[in-house]
């Protein structure tokens, strides 16, 4: 069994491998394609109609008597959450790199989150058929750009228009696919005499490589022995598991050229569930840390890694299993939400198709059916075994729209399908503004809300109307205060009192709020105490100045008067809230914007008019760099000024300019509001 991902930047054709893997596996009858709208993977009619993906896709397949779990991840940064979930659940993952374009800013996002999960991976260099193809310039990208060991396994023949097959350097053979009968087959030749020095060049520099890792290769090749390919492949997979080599392959996937040898290649090189570590959990009673055995008749563990919301079967909880079986039927134990949920059905998912199976065992990917309050990152046992695997963590929204209905026999389908979308959906939050009465939702980018809106109303077919985007700002205090505030007030006849010392610091910007105390439990009692801390903690998200969330402000409590005969928990609380707000409000505060990393992909001719464009926009250039046909430039510009872009972009470049953009820290707004 392999359980992979397959990632890349938006436009490197993830979907349409995918695609041919699926056809070549037999598991499709027909290759659908991403431009006609008909790609397998990309179910949902948005990501036909936009040609983008936008929700991670699952699906199985086999090769050569083994089981293939592929999760088709999205390429735009909007949805950067189903990229991070996806990669939390996989043992390995094929990154696939466009050969014009090389590493593109969102390869290089997801190759770091691959990083932060310690996923193995291979590179399969694509579109090799595409004008300004060069297959070199892409690995040497993926040294200079992302610190990575590709060792070439494959050579391409030719490229452009005269790209024609590949040279596998294993083998040292020439492998060709039939464009008759759309690549399904192929035949293999002898290396032709005019490519014979290309490939002994690049068959030392594999060796090369490989021979840091195996004294047995090192020595066979000094000695001028044959290599054994079995030895090769073993050396290979063990270094890809051990992440110390990339794999790299290429091909075309949209003229079918490829696909097949990449697809022995996951079966050779990437791992099964037994190669990588066990996943660690942290047990709910003594919080020490816990190795999970991968054992199919171990106590039942899995993670829920993605909800996804079905109108005839309700939510449908995708989950990896770590350890033991989960059979259909049976009661599973939410760690997270402490409660039970019972497993109605277990599924294996094919795009939006699905089959019934009786059981899933330690490694494999599924789905549940008739969870109710599993949400994404939650951990699925039994009450025997209490281990939490770790949540995940997912970017703050940075963007927000009002909706409202259009009738009011519309608002509670409105707020039922909200919520529909924040169960599958981890970085869309929702917000009821309580002066206007407003929804307010907030995303990750113009892209994401845009999306999330058209399936409230094509979808869930609610009638609303939309506001202009609004920025999410935060609040922050910019200078240390100390300050005493006092609460009295009698209700019911009864005096309630409460007089606590406040003091107020600016922290460092990405640390949080932290709420401490001085006090100990003899001066002010533990129920006093967690009443204080509740007033502060409640106080973080109610703001300052503007109502927006406070953040990185620490606050101690560092004094206080206590009475028993006046003392009361609501006293406390409520001291607490108001004096972190009037603390605040002497400490200086600050408005804080989301300041936004830009990457953005230019032909060389309209640089001058994007780097005018951002500079209008308030936007700072970090780095320019020149590649043969396009400029990449990296910037910094506040979300304010970044409304409507992407028209922009296009009326600067005539259509030719790419960009993606995604959060980077909050920083003081001059001016204020």
């Amino acid at each position: 069994m392999r359980n992979i991902g397959i990632m890349a930047h938006i436009d490197a054709g993830k979907t349409t491998t995918t695609e041919r893997i699926l056809y070549y596996s037999g598991k499709s009858h027909r290759i659908g394609e991403v431009d006609n709208g008909e790609a397998t993977m990309d179910w949902m009619e948005q990501e036909q109609n936009r040609g983008i993906t936008i929700t991670s896709a699952a699906t199985t397949c086999f090769w050569k008597d083994n089981q293939i779990n592929i999760i088709d991840t999205p390429g735009h940064v909007d949805f950067t959450a189903e990229v991070e979930r996806s990669l939390r659940v996989l043992d390995g993952a094929i990154a696939i790199f466009c050969a014009v374009g090389g590493v593109e800013p969102q390869s290089e996002t997801v190759w770091h989150q691959a990083d932060t999960y310690d996923v193995p991976r291979m590179a399969f260099i694509n579109k090799m058929d595409r004008i300004g193809a060069d297959f070199f310039a892409a690995v040497e990208d993926m040294k200079t750009k992302l610190r990575a060991n590709p060792v070439i396994l494959q050579l391409p023949i030719g490229a452009e228009s005269d790209f024609e097959g590949i040279i596998d350097l294993i083998h040292m053979r020439e492998i060709r696919w039939n464009k008759e009968t759309n690549g399904m087959d192929f035949e293999f030749s002898e290396i032709a005499p005019e490519r014979k020095e290309l490939a002994d060049k690049w068959y030392d520099a594999m060796l090369d490589g490989l021979g840091s890792y195996s004294d047995e290769i090192m020595e066979l090749f000094l000695e001028g022995e044959p290599i054994p390919e079995d030895l090769l492949k073993k050396v290979i997979r063990k270094e890809t598991i051990e992440r110390n080599i990339i794999p790299t392959f290429t091909g075309a996937s949209l003229k079918n050229i490829g696909v097949q040898t990449l697809l022995d290649a996951v079966i050779d090189f990437l791992p099964c569930p037994d190669d990588v570590p066990n996943a660690i959990g942290h047990s709910v009673k003594t919080e020490e840390a816990v190795e999970i055995d991968r054992k199919i008749d171990g106590p039942p563990l899995a993670l829920a890694f993605k909800i996804q919301a079905d109108r005839e079967a309700g939510p449908l909880t995708f989950i990896r299993v770590y350890s033991g079986t989960i059979k259909k039927g049976a009661t599973l134990y939410n760690i997270n939400k402490k409660k039970r949920e019972r497993v109605n059905r277990i599924l294996r998912m094919h795009s939006n198709r699905s089959e019934d199976l009786s059981s899933l065992s330690a490694g494999d990917i599924g789905v549940l059916i008739g969870s109710k309050i599993t949400q994404t990152g939650d951990t699925l046992g039994s009450e025997g075994f209490q281990v939490l695997l770790e949540n995940m963590n997912f970017p703050e929204p940075v963007i927000a729209v009002a909706i409202e209905p259009k009738t009011m026999s519309d608002r509670d389908k409105l707020k039922k399908s909200l919520e529909t979308l924040s169960t599958e959906d981890p970085t869309f939050t929702i917000s009821e503004n309580d002066d206007t009465g407003q929804l307010v939702i907030s995303g990750m980018g113009e892209l994401h809300l845009d999306v999330l809106v058209t399936r409230v109303t094509k979808e869930f077919k609610v009638g609303a109307n939309i506001g202009n985007p609004q920025v999410s700002y935060r609040e922050s205090v910019t200078a240390e205060v100390v300050h005493t505030e006092k609460f009295q007030k009698l209700i019911a006849g009864k005096e309630n009192m409460a007089e606590i010392t406040l003091k107020v610091v600016p922290l460092e910007r990405g640390s949080g709020n932290i709420f401490t105390s001085e006090i100990g439990e003899k001066e002010l009692p533990r129920e006093m105490l967690d009443a204080v801390t509740r007033g502060v903690n409640n106080a973080f998200s109610s703001g300052i100045m503007y109502g927006y969330p406070a953040i990185d402000i620490g606050v101690t409590l560092i004094g206080v008067q206590y009475s028993e005969l006046t003392a009361s928990p609501f006293a406390y609380e409520a001291v607490g809230s108001m004096g972190f707000d009037a603390a605040c409000r002497k400490a200086s505060p600050a408005l804080l914007e989301p300041i936004m990393n830009l990457d953005i992909m230019t032909p060389v001719d309209y640089v001058g008019e994007v780097i005018g464009n951002l500079t209008t926009r308030g936007g700072i250039i970090t780095s320019l760099e020149s590649k043969p046909t396009i400029e990449h430039i990296r910037a910094q510009a506040p979300m304010a000024s970044m409304f409507g872009y992407s028209t922009s972009l296009r009326s600067v470049t005539q259509g030719r300019g790419t960009f993606g953009m995604e959060f980077s820290h909050f920083a003081p707004k001059p001016g204020g509001i």
